[in-house]
């Protein structure tokens, strides 16, 4: 017997005294618990989200559409990156003013592949102010997981106000729990047993998110 069997038939032995007409999975937790704290308007939650991103040592930047290109081309041109991964439906525009060598995010590509790659840039599906949170959810503009995962250096793009809620209760209800869903706080970082932060262990060492509105 599998470890997959095993687990399944201690589920359907547990649920074996459930009458069929039990409370819905959907019904059986309240959920009337606290949906955010506090009450702010659209450009304070903006504001708490950008405190809370840096609070987690990610570099925050603000522009407006028009401004995105040229902010783009400068945050690559500082990394010194030579190329870009670029998800399949990226808007063309945001890259329009570099001329770094653009990478296609292929299902092909290896870890190794990837970690030669310099920098990636991509939107996200949702951004949540009180934990300071992006997610990606594998959508085109955000390609696959592995793609923000092993290069160095990850440019993220939220669209502000109509991608930021205040808390994640909020931000679940606009996620699809099917999809692959990416949850980050700040760069990759943990701690040795002396408690000395390391960056970039499991993920980039360097987040630069961009609020664009």
């Amino acid at each position: 017997m599998s470890s997959r069997e095993l687990v399944l038939g201690r589920v359907r032995r547990a649920l074996a005294d459930v009458p069929p007409d039990d409370t819905p999975y959907e019904s059986a937790v309240a959920r009337d618990y606290l949906r955010e704290h506090g009450e702010r308007d659209a450009e304070e939650t903006v504001a708490l989200l950008a405190e809370n991103l840096a609070d987690y040592r990610a570099i925050v930047h603000r522009c407006a559409e028009d401004e995105l290109p040229s902010l783009l081309a400068r945050l690559l041109a500082e990394r010194k990156a030579a190329s870009v991964l670029v998800p399949p439906g990226l808007e063309e525009a945001w890259l329009a003013e570099t001329d770094v060598a653009r990478v296609a995010d292929r299902a092909e590509s290896g870890a190794h592949e990837l970690d030669e790659v310099d920098s990636v840039v991509t939107a996200c599906a949702v951004a949540v102010a009180e934990t300071g949170t992006i997610v990606l959810d594998g959508g085109p503009d955000q390609g696959r997981r592995r793609i923000t995962l092993v290069p160095d250096h990850h440019v993220c793009v939220v669209r502000v106000p109509g991608q930021v809620v205040s808390s994640v209760p909020q931000a679940l209800e606009r996620l699809d729990p099917a999809r692959p869903l990416t949850w980050i706080s700040g760069p990759s970082a943990t701690s040795d047993i002396e408690l000395d932060r390391v960056e970039g262990v499991h993920g980039p060492r360097t987040l630069e998110v961009i609020l664009v509105g």
